[in-house]
C-alpha cells in the first residue's frame, strides 16, 4: 500500500475543492448535460464541453464516498474496425458484425481516456494520455481538461500506469519536466523489466522501448512497483490482466459497498472485443494471453454486475457486462449509480 506522507489533509485538497468550485461557478444545471451522473450537487461548468462539437470533455461519477472523473483525452477517427480487431477473421465477418449492430462497417473512432480518483485524501491518475505528442492530432488534452474538471497537475499524489503503450505514458512529462510535479508513480514490475530489457530495446518494439526510457525511466526513484493483489491505496487493488502488454495491469476501486474497474485495454472495443474476445488484436502484444486475459477479466466482473470504465471504450466508457454466447453484452452506464 502506498501511504500518504502525512496523516492530515494535504494543502493541495484544499487547492483541489477551490478549483473544483471555480470550475463550476456560474455553470448550467448538471441534469442538463450529464445525465446518470452524480455531482454531489455540482453544477456542470459551460466548459465541460467543446465549444466547436458541444461534445463533453469529461465526466465524473460518484462511487461510495470516492469521486471517479474520466477526462477525454482525446479522439482518433480512422479506418476500422478490421484489421486491428478481428486481425484472424476476415473483413467481410467484421463487417457483418459491425453491421448488426449498427455501427459502420469500414470506419472507427477510438476514444483515449484517462481516470481521476480521489480516494480520502488521495488524487490517483491512471494513465496520462498522449501529452505534447499528440497535440498536433487533437490529442493531448488530459492537463487543460483536467483543469476545466477543476484539478491542476500539482495536485495529482499519484499517477499509475497501467501499462506502457505510448498513449498512456505520452503526458508524463511536458518537455523535460515532470507534468504533475507533486506526484509518486506506481507501474507493474514485469511491465517495467520488459521495456527497459535489451529485448525491448533492439526489437520490434523499440520506438516504444525509447519512449519508456524517455518518460518513464526518470521516475524511477519515485516509482512503487507492484504486482497481482497489491493495493496502491486503501481500496484500490491492482491485478495481472497480461497479453495487451507483458505486465498489463487492471484495477478495482471499492467505496463503501460499491466497487468498479478500469479495465485498461483488456478490451477496446465495445462490441469487436466484448461480443467476440476470442477475436484477436492487432495491438495485442501476446494474443493468446490477450484473450485469456480479456475473458478472465470481463467473467470477475459479468458476475459481480460491477461496473468499468475501459481505457478506448466510447466517451465516457463507463459501462456493464453480462454473458452472452460466445461473449458478452455491453450496457452503457446511465443512472446505475444514482440511485
Amino acid at each position: 500500500m502506498i501511504k500518504s506522507d502525512t496523516g492530515a489533509a494535504p494543502s493541495g485538497l484544499s487547492r483541489r475543492n477551490a478549483l473544483k468550485l471555480a470550475a463550476v461557478a456560474g455553470g448550467a444545471s448538471a441534469g442538463a448535460l450529464f445525465s446518470g451522473v452524480s455531482f454531489a450537487q455540482e453544477a456542470a461548468p459551460a466548459a465541460a464541453t467543446d465549444a466547436s462539437t458541444g461534445m463533453p470533455n469529461w465526466r465524473r461519477i460518484a462511487l461510495g464516498e470516492a469521486s471517479v472523473t474520466i477526462i477525454l483525452d482525446g479522439l482518433r477517427p480512422g479506418e476500422g474496425p478490421h484489421p486491428t480487431f478481428g486481425e484472424n477473421q476476415s473483413a467481410e465477418a467484421v463487417a457483418e458484425l459491425m453491421r448488426t449492430n449498427f455501427l459502420p462497417e469500414t470506419r472507427i473512432v477510438t476514444s483515449f481516456l484517462p481516470v481521476l480518483v480521489e480516494m480520502g485524501e488521495n488524487l490517483v491518475l491512471f494513465d496520462t494520455g498522449f501529452g505534447p505528442g499528440g497535440r498536433e492530432n487533437g490529442q493531448g488534452r488530459l492537463v487543460e481538461r483536467m483543469a476545466q474538471a477543476g484539478y491542476a497537475p500539482g495536485d495529482v499524489d499519484i499517477v499509475v500506469l497501467t501499462h506502457m503503450h505510448g498513449d498512456h505514458i505520452g503526458g508524463l512529462m511536458e518537455g523535460d519536466v515532470a507534468a504533475f510535479p507533486n506526484a509518486r508513480y506506481v507501474a507493474g514490475q514485469v511491465e517495467y523489466d520488459f521495456w527497459i530489457s535489451e529485448e525491448a530495446k533492439n526489437g520490434p518494439r523499440a520506438q516504444n522501448a525509447a519512449a519508456v526510457e524517455k518518460l518513464v525511466v526518470p521516475m524511477k526513484d519515485k516509482m512503487t512497483f507492484v504486482a497481482e493483489g497489491d493495493e496502491i491505496v486503501p481500496g484500490i487493488v491492482a491485478y495481472e490482466a497480461f497479453g495487451h502488454s507483458p505486465g498489463h495491469l487492471v484495477f478495482e476501486i471499492t467505496s463503501g459497498e460499491r466497487s468498479l474497474w478500469l479495465t485498461a485495454d483488456s478490451a477496446n472495443h465495445f462490441v469487436a472485443s466484448l461480443q467476440r474476445p476470442d477475436w484477436e488484436v492487432r495491438f495485442d502484444m501476446d494474443k493468446a494471453a490477450g484473450i485469456a486475459s480479456r475473458r478472465k477479466v470481463f467473467d470477475r466482473i459479468a458476475e459481480a454486475r460491477a461496473p468499468f470504465i475501459g481505457y478506448h471504450m466510447p466517451f465516457p466508457g463507463v459501462g456493464f457486462v453480462e454473458k452472452d454466447g460466445e461473449g458478452y453484452r455491453y450496457v452503457p452506464l446511465t443512472y446505475q449509480l444514482d440511485v
